[in-house]
């Protein structure tokens, strides 16, 4: 599986790089026909205290599968 982080306000850590590509590896477990991956990082201009969106594109055969969550942190919007 392809997988791609693209970002937007925003320049991820390494640590961050490598906890990304480790949940999704997990995926493969379930569904083995994953073509790509791309996750968004993106910041939000907003006052409230969760401010960090994560987008994440699940490529698979016939379909896009689309989940998007915002946190506090990039790490907590992946669990």
């Amino acid at each position: 599986m392809k997988i791609t982080i693209q970002t937007a306000g925003v320049t991820p850590h390494e640590p961050l790089k490598e906890r990304i590509e480790k949940k999704l590896a997990k995926l493969e477990t379930f569904y083995d026909k994953i073509v790509e991956s791309t996750v968004y990082l993106k910041v939000e201009n907003t006052t409230e205290k969760a401010s960090k969106t994560t987008e994440l594109v699940v490529k698979v055969p016939g379909d896009d599968i689309v989940v998007k969550k915002t946190c506090a942190t990039f790490e907590e919007s992946l669990d």
